[in-house]
């Protein structure tokens, strides 16, 4: 109980910080609405005692009037604040929605890149998404809707005692029986999400495969529509299955719950008979009571109905919570000294890495070594480990054993966000952002305001300018056709692009993983042979899979199976009659058949 305290005082801090006047707003609206609904039982008991009055001769038609009036008035003022309350919590649960869209956005794009190999964090990330964001307003919700019923319950409570006290207690006996059964639902609730999130991910990655625009074409030409669409239903099937059960269980325990209430309600108004039987209440206060009763009785299920709503909430709240705590390592990347802007030598030195989930590392032992200004080749068979490395000599994955050093000191001392802003990388599997070609290129680096003309520097010298400088709007075009007035490049384009972004950077140190992958082989021979003089003295690591791109690296290290086998340049390495000597000839020959036939 202690724990979900806490998270209620999170919750309304929540939503204290995201709207305060709409949260001071709904309090006094409930409290409003209380005195509504116990002045419209005294006016019942007003409107009966006058009609009676008529009836025996003893009042007058304008001593109807008034209560009848009031009446009409209190239940009009109750209507408004149930239309206003309404709008007002919608806007108040979207502020506090984009409070939690932050946070949880700052924890997706801040952990650490390990966490993507991980299925138990998509896991997590799936619940949160779907559950969590609008748990902390939900609790915040229950509370004032608790605030509400309770401060109804006095009211109505208070006008039911001035008929007889005897009823009252019957009443708020009758809560108690949802109370119990409740709790028992909400953690039924939370183990089916808990359960089921597997599920629902794969159904929403069904419905993306099937929806989106890069699988398109190849659902066409592989006739997969319907292959898709049977797993999509099997899918759906295996959810729906399971929320039957689950709300069979739920319903069952509801019964239970109301059935409890509604024998108490019963018994009650068994008390009420009696109580007019006996002479103890008249008639106008029976009207009032009957009234009371019914109003009574729906502010203690709302009351309790509150209570649960927490408890559920606090469920996932603490699923929530969990969650964001994955971004404090995170901050721990800011902090401590800033990298220096240079270096003489970057060295890996005997780093292993293993990805979450595998028994196998895929980096084992690795020792590279880059001085400034070389550029220096990682080549290797597919799943060496090539991209793994580099990915640890950018700061990206921190290596389970050994270290990755600057100068002989490890980047661990510095803050790794500085680090990073030292590094430009390029990956073989770059993003295409659905933006102009010219955010596409600047988010190399976002840190400053754009630079027209260092991004187009970039673009020359990556060969992208010409592509982009044929566009209808030449840099505004958006590179997506998601977008009115958007094109398309190709792959080689797209790939230029990519570079030119790593170049706009203006780091010391860039890493290109498979840079010309899509690049056609004299695009790719231009590209290399540019490279030195396109990085203006910049140090380079090249990461690729054909031997002939490379063979003017300053140094070339071969990894197989996540270790370094041989380094040295291209003529010792073909010298020494190695692997790299081997596969180096293997590509050639490819190379020379293919040119024969």
């Amino acid at each position: 109980m202690g724990r979900l305290s806490v998270l209620i005082r999170q919750s309304v801090r929540l939503v204290w910080a995201s709207g305060r006047g709409l949260f001071v707003g709904l309090l006094v609206l409930q409290v409003a609405a209380a005195l509504a609904l116990a002045g419209q039982v005294l006016s019942v008991q007003a409107v009966l005692t006058a009609i009676l009055d008529l009836e025996e001769g003893t009042g007058a038609t304008a001593s109807l009037w008034t209560p009848v009036l009031l009446l009409a008035g209190l239940t009009a003022v109750t209507s408004i604040i149930g239309a206003v309350q309404g709008h007002m919590q919608r806007m108040l649960g979207e502020l506090v929605a984009r409070s939690m869209w932050d946070q949880v956005l700052d924890v997706s794009t801040g952990v650490g890149l390990g966490n993507f190999e991980s299925p138990d964090f998509f896991n997590r990330l799936q619940r949160v998404q779907s559950n969590a964001l609008s748990r902390p307003f939900q609790v915040t919700q229950g509370l004032i809707s608790m605030g509400g019923a309770l401060a109804a319950s006095i009211g109505v409570g208070a006008a039911l005692v001035s008929i007889s006290p005897l009823l009252l207690p019957l009443l708020l006996i009758g809560g108690l029986p949802v109370l119990l059964t409740s709790r028992r639902e909400s953690r039924l609730e939370f183990d089916f999400s808990v359960a089921q999130t597997p599920v629902l991910r794969m159904r929403q990655y069904l419905t993306l495969v099937q929806t989106g625009r890069d699988e398109a074409k190849e659902i066409r030409a592989f006739h997969l529509a319907d292959w898709l669409h049977g797993r999509f239903d099997t899918a759906y099937a295996t959810y729906l299955g399971a929320l039957g059960t689950h709300l069979r269980r739920r319903a069952t325990l509801s019964a239970i719950g109301n059935l409890g209430s509604a024998i108490v309600l019963v018994l009650t108004l068994a008390a009420l008979v009696w109580l007019i039987l006996d002479g103890q209440v008249t008639v106008a206060g029976a009207g009032a009571a009957i009234v009371a009763i019914r109003m009574l009785a729906s502010q203690v299920q709302a009351l309790f109905a509150g209570v649960q709503r927490i408890f559920e909430s606090g469920l996932f709240l603490e699923d929530l919570e969990g969650f964001l705590r994955l971004a404090e390592p995170a901050k721990e990347d800011s902090r401590g000294p800033e990298a220096p802007t240079g270096f003489a030598v970057v060295s890996a030195d005997k780093v292993h890495f293993t990805y979450p989930g595998s028994d196998q590392p895929a980096v084992r032992g690795a020792t590279v070594e880059l001085r400034a200004g070389e550029v220096v080749a990682i080549v290797g068979e597919n799943g060496s480990g090539k991209t793994t490395l580099a990915k640890i000599v950018a700061g990206l994955y921190e290596p389970d054993e050994g270290a990755v050093r600057w100068d002989g000191t490890d980047i661990r001392a510095w803050s790794l966000a500085s680090v990073r802003s030292r590094i430009a990388v390029i990956f073989q599997d770059f993003v295409r952002y659905a933006l102009s070609a010219e955010d596409n290129i600047a988010i190399g680096d976002v840190t400053r305001p754009l630079d027209p003309d260092r991004m187009r520097t970039s673009a020359r010298a990556a060969g992208a300018d010409g592509a982009i400088e044929s566009l209808p709007d030449g840099y505004a075009t958006p590179l997506s056709r998601l977008f009115a007035g958007g094109r398309d490049l190709s792959g080689g384009q797209w790939q230029r692009v990519a570079i030119a972004r790593g170049y706009y950077r203006d780091a010391p140190f860039v890493i290109l993983d498979e840079p010309s992958a899509a690049l056609d082989p004299r695009a790719e021979y231009d590209l290399f042979a540019s490279l030195r003089h396109t990085l203006e003295g910049r140090t380079a690591l090249f990461i690729s899979h054909r031997f002939s791109t490379v063979r003017s690296a300053d140094r070339i290290y071969v990894m197989e199976a996540g270790s370094v086998v041989e380094h040295g340049t291209h003529d010792e390495l073909m010298a020494a009659g190695g692997q790299y000597s081997e596969l180096f000839k293997l590509q050639a020959a490819a190379y020379l058949n293919a040119d024969q036939t």
